[in-house]
């Protein structure tokens, strides 16, 4: 299994390193729970379509930042705005966004970081994730991706891997 996994994320060109792709029961364990908390998190976003979460944690496994996918504060989130998405799309902050600018806003470096998210990261959220500093990126392996995404994805991973931050499931 574990070589299938390398071979297919290799494939679609996303850095692994054979050391976070062992069977580490006390890695897998803390992936497994911050990919929950992220998870949990997610459940907080009043987006109808998509819930996102993300969780920003740093070398002791400190929790540096949060965030999940809404409107920016002080921007109602109606209803009529969250179903309809072409009045959506351009407002919403996806969650590692919004991890990215909460942890700005009370001054948290996230250098060196891990993000652990319910989701592969857009292209969008990629830039963000690179000039934040974050230097490892942790999704389920068991996500489904919408037709509709699998390109930008494919953008993203190909920006990670060139930015040299580690990409892996779990």
């Amino acid at each position: 299994m574990m070589g299938m996994m390398r071979a297919v994320l290799r494939l679609i060109g996303i850095m692994t390193y054979d050391k976070y792709l062992r069977d580490d029961d006390m890695s897998n364990k803390w992936d497994k729970r911050f990919l929950e908390l992220a998870k949990h998190i997610s459940d907080w976003s009043k987006d109808p379509s998509t819930k996102v979460g993300c969780v920003v944690v740093g070398e002791d496994r400190e929790i540096r930042s949060t965030g999940f996918n809404g409107f920016p504060r002080g921007i109602e989130d109606k209803i009529e705005r969250l179903e309809d998405r072409e009045q959506k799309y351009p407002m919403i902050c996806h969650a590692e966004e919004n991890a990215i600018m909460h942890a700005a806003r009370i001054g948290i470096s996230l250098k060196g970081t891990m993000a652990y998210v319910t989701w592969p990261p857009c292209s969008r959220c990629t830039r963000s994730l690179i000039q934040a500093g974050i230097s490892e990126v942790v999704y389920p392996e068991d996500v489904e991706i919408p037709e509709r995404w699998q390109k930008d994805f494919s953008i993203a991973s190909g920006m990670m891997s060139e930015a040299g931050i580690i990409v892996r499931m779990a």
